[in-house]
């Protein structure tokens, strides 16, 4: 069995900027923060850039309205650049901290390493977000796929809707033959890289392609960022793409069911996804976690493409902004941020992986 060891448009900077008078310790939600939960622990002021994966866009904007209701003289910029550009801004001190859909490369940590300076670069796995395979197909809503098909599909060995493949997988749908228009990242996507690491995984045969962040194929095509490939679902006829949850659900798209490890067709949900991870490991140490996931699981109900976000950040050396980091990080792990996820298309950390994540974050200096 294979496992993975991992874990908006471009440019555009999520900010939120508070008035209130004072830092609160309840649960109460302040003016504006649409329901969330707001931080428990201590605020801290200060102003934060950071930037990286597309896929916890929606989950970071949630994070920083709650956060900021409640922090006054705090301020958080996200940019949802791509998680390679996340990496790359980290490395050269642009960026406070990174979030990353998968994990720093080897020739990547010798630079993360020195740009850490007096610590250690670390993952805090942060963001569960289940992978939708999202299509727009007339006259099929409940599209079933196995994990060949999709392997098959992106791979452009089957290029027309009513392939014999896509019929054995749903007998009683009544499928056009509408050319496939596959659609995927056209950026460096740590999305892409988990999977096209599940495409491998699963059909090894059908995918010959190494995991990449980078699409590896010719043919299809490519948008930039989660936004870029969910509209382009929404915009085309015969199109099929792979894009975080939040993502598709934010525009209405028919998500497919897809077989896990025990040939179920399994619907995509929170829950689903969540089941997922009853057999999702964490490795390396508690100063530094990083997570396995098996996409072949054979779990009941379980959804099997799911990826998780780390954030990437100095252990220690984070001078001045070091408080804001601590204080901020430990909210988004706390019972309370993570249960932001599930109200908007993620699913949270298991409980004992939720408070290694915490106890780390509140180790940040």
């Amino acid at each position: 069995m294979k496992l993975l060891r991992h874990g908006a448009i471009a440019g555009l900077v999520v900010s939120a900027t508070l008035a209130m008078a004072a830092c609160g310790s309840d649960n109460t939600d302040g003016a504006g923060n649409n329901g969330a939960q707001a931080p428990t622990g201590d605020c801290a002021q200060g102003t934060l850039n950071v930037q990286g994966s597309s896929a916890q866009k929606n989950a970071i904007e949630a994070w920083i309205a709650a956060y900021q209701a409640k922090c006054a003289g705090s301020t958080i910029n996200y940019n949802p650049s791509g998680s390679g550009a996340g990496i790359e801004a980290f490395i050269a001190g642009t960026a406070d901290f990174a979030g990353s859909d998968s994990v720093l490369k080897d020739d990547q940590l010798p630079g993360a390493t020195q740009r850490c300076a007096s610590g250690a670069p670390a993952h805090l796995p942060m963001v569960v977000g289940p992978v939708a395979i999202a299509y727009n197909v007339e006259g099929v809503d409940n599209l079933q796929l196995k994990p060949a098909t999709i392997a098959g599909i992106f791979a452009n060995k089957i290029t027309k809707w009513d392939d014999a493949a896509i019929k054995a997988d749903n007998p009683d749908a009544k499928l056009p033959s509408t050319p496939i228009q596959a659609v995927h990242r056209s950026d460096e996507s740590g999305t892409t890289d988990n999977f096209t690491n599940y495409l491998n995984t699963v059909a090894p045969d059908i995918w010959t392609n190494e995991h990449a962040k980078q699409w590896p194929l010719d043919g299809g095509v490519g948008q930039k960022g989660s936004d870029g490939v969910a509209g382009a679902i929404k915009d085309t006829a015969g199109a099929i793409t792979y894009v975080e949850l939040s993502y598709a659900d934010s525009l209405g798209l028919n998500k497919a069911k897809v077989a896990n490890g025990a040939d179920e067709f399994v619907e995509l949900t929170p829950e689903s996804a969540s089941k997922a991870l009853t057999g999702a490991k964490a490795v390396g140490t508690d100063q530094d976690i990083k997570l396995e996931l098996d996409f072949e699981t054979k779990e009941a109900g379980a959804y099997p493409i799911v990826l998780a976000t780390y954030e990437i950040v100095c252990t220690a050396g984070n001078g001045d902004k070091a408080a804001l980091i601590k204080s901020f990080l430990t909210y988004t792990a706390s019972t309370a941020g993570q249960a932001e996820l599930t109200k908007i298309g993620y699913a949270p950390l298991p409980e004992e992986l939720r408070a290694k994540v915490e106890t780390l974050a509140k180790t940040i200096a």
